[in-house]
C-alpha cells in the first residue's frame, strides 16, 4: 500500500508543469557533490535543443533525505570522493527509485568505492551489473555501438556502466572511468575536443531521455 501510494504521488508529479525539472542531488560524508557546477545546465541546454525537451534550465539542488526528491523524474549525481547515506536517506531513496524515479550517478574519480558500499544500504540484496552496448540507453537518441564513451582520459581503464534494476526496469545508471560531466562542462574548463565534448552531451542526452520514457 506504502509503495502504490508513492508512484501515485510520484506519477502525479512527474505530470505537472514542472514534470521535466531535473536535479543535483546533495548527499552527506564531506564529498564534492557540487562538483562540475555547469555541466548539468549544460546538458540540459543542449536536449532542450536537439531532443525536443523541455527541461527548466536551472537544474535545483536537492538532499536525499528530503521528499523533494520525488519531484524529480530524474536526479543526476557526482563527485570525486566520501558519500555517506543515513538509515533515512538510505529509505528515502529506495523508495523514489522503486516509485518511478531515475537516478544517474557519474564518478568523477574517487567516488566507486564509497558508493558501491552506500547503495548496499539502500538496496541490501541488488547489485550493479555492467549494461551490455545492446543495452536501450546507449541507442535511444544517440547510437553508440560500443557502450559508454570514454570522456576524461584520466588513465587507460575502459569505461563501464552499471545498472540497478527492479522489475526489469533500469532505475539507477553508474558511469564509471568516463566522467561524463567533464565533458558537460563549459568548453574552456577542461580544454576537451569539441567532438569529445558531443559524444559527452549525446550519451547524456541518451540518459535523460531514457529516464523520461521508461
Amino acid at each position: 500500500m506504502k509503495k502504490t501510494f508513492l508512484f501515485l504521488i510520484l506519477l502525479l508529479v512527474f505530470l505537472n508543469t514542472n514534470a521535466q525539472d531535473l536535479a543535483v542531488l546533495k548527499y552527506n560524508g564531506g564529498g564534492d557533490w557540487y562538483s562540475n557546477p555547469t555541466a548539468l545546465p549544460n546538458l540540459i541546454a543542449f536536449c532542450n535543443k536537439n531532443i525536443n525537451t523541455k527541461i527548466n534550465t536551472k537544474p535545483k539542488t536537492v538532499e536525499v533525505g528530503s521528499s523533494d526528491i520525488f519531484q524529480f523524474p530524474l536526479l543526476h549525481m557526482t563527485g570525486h570522493g566520501h558519500v555517506f547515506f543515513s538509515e533515512t536517506d538510505a529509505e528515502n531513496l529506495r523508495n523514489y527509485l522503486i516509485s518511478g524515479g531515475f537516478l544517474h550517478i557519474d564518478d568523477n574519480y574517487g567516488m566507486e568505492p564509497y558508493i558501491i558500499k552506500e547503495l548496499k544500504k539502500v538496496f541490501p540484496n541488488k547489485n550493479l551489473v555492467e549494461l551490455p552496448a545492446t543495452h536501450a540507453i546507449f541507442n535511444v537518441a544517440y547510437n553508440f555501438p560500443k557502450g559508454l564513451p570514454k570522456i576524461h582520459e584520466h588513465d587507460a581503464k575502459r569505461p563501464q556502466a552499471f545498472g540497478l534494476f527492479q522489475d526489469d526496469r533500469l532505475i539507477l545508471l553508474f558511469t564509471f572511468e568516463s566522467d561524463l560531466g567533464d565533458g558537460w562542462e563549459d568548453a574552456e574548463i577542461h580544454n576537451d575536443p569539441e567532438d569529445v565534448r558531443e559524444k559527452a552531451l549525446k550519451m547524456g542526452a541518451n540518459i535523460i531521455k531514457y529516464a523520461f520514457e521508461n
